[in-house]
């Protein structure tokens, strides 16, 4: 008697791979807001504030700069918060956040503080976000920065890779250099000039309709 025929699934094979999907890593101040430190020093008068990322790679020797001047003039959180709380995302951006969440994944990777960022972000339909803390004594006092870890922007898109995600990632300044540079596509978004021509191999995007231009090429390279 013949034996009835079992139906037997196909299981692929230890070498096939998932093609990779596509997440965008996006700055946060200076791309899509405006710079929030710049904000402070306007609203205060305070000139030295405007000092930013794109001014000083070191992110330490910026911060250090900062709270050493907050100190100085008894700025507190408060008082921080007045300055910024009326900031609108730079013009474009949240039409450009809405096309990049509707095509495709987003992230924003920032080195701002999550006290400053958290009340704006409403504004760009609150994606996804990761960025550091202040330390914050009982009367507003920033008695000190804790990042959520050093060089977390270029660990955060090696993480993303690690998960088969191919990474588009956009940025402005010095503290976002070696997250374009392990990205798999990076762009330059309005850079400072020195950096661009520093680092001529990355293309420069000089408003949000040529960042889409830019991702939306790389997204239809598949």
């Amino acid at each position: 008697m013949t034996s009835p025929r079992v139906n037997q699934l196909t299981v692929p094979s230890a070498a096939a791979s998932i093609r990779s999907m596509d997440l965008v890593c996006l700055d946060l101040e200076g791309v899509l807001l405006p710079e929030f430190w710049i904000a402070v020093a306007e609203a205060t008068g305070i000139d030295e504030l405007r000092r930013t990322t794109r001014d000083e790679p070191d992110y330490d020797v910026l911060m250090r700069y900062r709270l050493d001047i907050l100190d100085k003039h008894g700025l507190t959180l408060p008082a921080i918060h007045d300055a910024i709380r009326d900031l609108k995302p730079l013009p474009g951006a949240v039409e450009f956040t809405q096309w990049l969440t509707q095509r495709t994944r987003l992230i924003i990777l920032s080195d701002t503080f999550v006290q400053f960022s958290a009340p704006l972000m409403a504004q760009l339909g609150n994606p996804t976000m990761f960025c550091h803390e202040l330390d914050i004594d009982e009367n507003g006092r920033i008695r000190n920065y804790c990042l959520r870890q050093p060089d977390q922007k270029r660990k955060a898109v090696k993480a993303l890779q690690s998960l088969n995600f191919r990474i588009i990632a956009a940025g402005d300044s010095w503290n976002d250099l070696t997250m374009l540079q392990s990205a798999d596509h990076g762009i330059l978004f309005r850079p400072p000039e020195n950096m661009r021509s520093a680092h001529p191999d990355f293309p420069v995007a000089t408003d949000h309709s040529q960042l889409r231009k830019e991702i939306e090429a790389v997204l239809e390279d598949a």
